[in-house]
């Protein structure tokens, strides 16, 4: 491959971001410490820590495309791990040049610790907005759980408010159908905070559904989900009911006997009406029924 070309990156580069150049730790005056050199693309192996999940192919295609006419604009960032190259960011370009075939790619090469790695991944994937509002919720959970960081920390590494990290986890409680929604599209992050205000997964699921079936809008699902929260709940019998009570007694008054009304959970129930002999069972048809169907059964 010839000789290795090394190379700093001078002070007012700005290709990676600033955000990604105070990640990476800058110098005092301000120069980011990473090597640019050509390495075997055999060499380079996934970052284990990518928070995004999704590449689709007719994306990879058209990267593919735009690389092929226009060159690599922005060397994959790397770290040496051993014999090989770990990606730190870049995942989808280097794709992108494994469909091209190319035997050798350009990177900048960074000695990054896990954390810092893990960090790297997710920010630069934000900074390029290309993770799904479910991708972004598992990396700020990832930071959490393997850094033990709080929302503040994440909050500030990755330039983003508190309240933005605290919306985003959330969404990870939402019911599998759901997430799975948003995660192919169908429902946006909008959606899916507008579903959460719902108590009950059931319900929640329900909605998501509707909403998908209706193409409703967020501003629509809010109003739905509010709509839902503000209905007057249904009154369901129960025995020992003013209303039950009261219908017992007309019953028993107009049949002329004894009437059982059993209540069950969620507004079901039965109305039992005894008879004690044929006569009495059609006396109650005629009462229930009509003469008519009284005379049917007698024939």
């Amino acid at each position: 491959m010839g000789g290795t070309k090394l190379l700093l990156v001078p002070k007012d580069d700005r290709r990676l971001g600033r955000g990604l150049l105070a990640l990476l730790g800058e110098h005092p005056d301000g120069s980011a410490n990473v090597g640019e050199m050509s390495v075997p693309t055999e060499a380079i192996r996934p970052n284990p820590f990518q928070p995004r999940g999704n590449f689709t192919q007719e994306s990879l295609a058209e990267l593919a495309n735009s690389i092929q006419e226009n060159g690599l604009l922005h060397p994959i960032l790397v770290r040496n791990v051993g014999s090989a190259f770990e990606i730190i960011a870049g995942e989808r370009r280097f794709r992108a040049i494994q469909k091209l075939g190319w035997n050798a790619t350009p990177v900048l090469v960074r000695d990054l610790a896990d954390n810092e790695m893990l960090v790297m991944a997710l920010v630069e994937n934000l900074q390029r907005e290309d993770l799904s509002a479910m991708e972004e919720a598992r990396g700020y959970k990832l930071l959490i759980e393997k850094l033990g960081f709080t929302q503040k920390d994440v909050a500030r590494r990755v330039g983003r408010n508190r309240s933005t990290i605290a919306n985003s986890l959330r969404l990870l409680s939402l019911p599998d159908q759901v997430i799975a929604l948003l995660e192919d599209g169908s429902l946006s992050a909008g959606h899916g905070r507008a579903i959460l205000m719902l108590p009950d997964q059931d319900g929640r699921t329900k909605i998501a559904m509707e909403a998908v079936k209706r193409g409703w809008s967020v501003r629509e699902t809010e109003r739905r989900v509010r709509a839902k929260l503000h209905a007057k709940p249904k009154v369901e019998p129960k025995p020992h009911d003013p209303v039950v009570k009261r219908a017992k007694v007309g019953l028993e008054r107009s049949l002329g006997t004894k009437v059982k009304i059993r209540a069950k959970s969620g507004g079901a129930g039965e109305v039992v009406v005894p008879f004690y002999n044929f006569d009495d069972f059609l006396r109650l048809v005629t009462a229930m029924g009509g003469k008519e169907l009284s005379e049917d059964l007698r024939e």
